[in-house]
């Protein structure tokens, strides 16, 4: 491969800047629309589906401007035209986009936190929430996960020791086989980076498989469904992002598969697998942290 040039890489104009923004508004706005006809409180166009309709087509443009925009990243890449302080550039930008996914996990760690330590003990009455308890539920008691919601509905826990422990297994696995098949690219031993890399999607995609059958398992059998209260609120809201960032980076190490067997990724030019790599191993950190506690705790 020709020597990267040393000068910083300026790439031609681009009109996938632009028009990114603007499925990423449609989708904000589909979004918001589509969760308000759904709440009873519609605050769309006369026959409430405007969210129907905008949320589908924002996610469909997300997917082909990400695609559009990628395949020129691609061909940038092949042509070796990023230099040396584009592919720090690269990096940086990476872990920046890590970090923002810390934080939005943290906040919904922060809300889970709140609930737990502060809230249920108020409404309890500990400490100053003595009023608190009396005026909003007189017959409450303090206790965690909530098994009772404030309709009078019950619902049961979901334990950790069954499929919650089994993708615990999976996730953790899958980040050693991505470490092996990372260690194979380096290698330039393309059969152990194929093989690795296919035991990882197959362990992620089975852990999504699991994951759905958990959530009928907690809908159909424990009562345990978004409307549970602040229990059903907490679990669903965590680990449905976190299912959503493993489908990410599951679709990210796929495209990464597809480049290796096309032959686009090499020894010394690989950092697209590495940053699929680093979001992998961020997820399954992530799930550790949510199975501790969520189902554990």
């Amino acid at each position: 491969m020709a020597e990267k040039p040393t000068e910083y890489y300026v790439p031609e104009s681009s009109p996938w800047p632009f028009l990114t923004a603007m499925v990423l508004c449609i989708t904000a706005v589909g979004a918001a629309s589509f969760v308000q006809q759904n709440s009873g409180s519609s605050i769309t166009n006369n026959d409430g589906t405007m969210g129907s309709i905008l949320l589908p087509i924002g996610i469909v443009g997300i997917l082909l401007m990400m695609f559009l925009w990628f395949r020129d990243t691609v061909k940038e890449s092949l042509n070796n035209m990023n230099s040396t302080q584009m592919d720090v550039s690269y990096r940086m930008g990476m872990l920046w986009f890590i970090f923002s996914e810390v934080m939005f996990f943290a906040a919904f760690f922060g809300a889970l936190f709140y609930v737990r330590w502060l809230a249920v003990p108020w409404l309890g009455g500990a400490g100053e929430g003595a009023m608190t308890h009396e005026l909003l539920w007189p017959d409450f008691q303090a206790m965690w996960p909530l098994e009772v919601t404030p309709g009078g509905d019950t619902t049961q826990a979901m334990g950790p020791w069954g499929l919650p422990f089994i993708n615990t297994v999976l996730l953790v696995t899958s980040s050693f086989t991505l470490t092996w098949a990372h260690h194979a690219l380096v290698k330039n031993e393309r059969g152990k980076l194929i093989g690795n890399l296919i035991a990882t999607l197959i362990l992620g995609f089975v852990f999504l498989f699991l994951q759905v059958e958990e959530y009928i398992h907690a809908y159909t059998e424990l009562g345990l469904t978004l409307d549970a209260g602040i229990y059903g609120s907490t679990f669903f809201m965590l680990t449905g992002f976190h299912g959503m960032h493993v489908t990410i980076g599951a679709i990210m190490l796929t495209v990464m598969l597809i480049r290796i067997l096309r032959g686009h990724l090499t020894s010394d030019n690989h950092f697209a697998f590495e940053a699929a790599a680093w979001y992998w191993h961020f997820v399954d950190v992530v799930w550790l942290f949510l199975f501790v506690v969520v189902y554990w705790m």
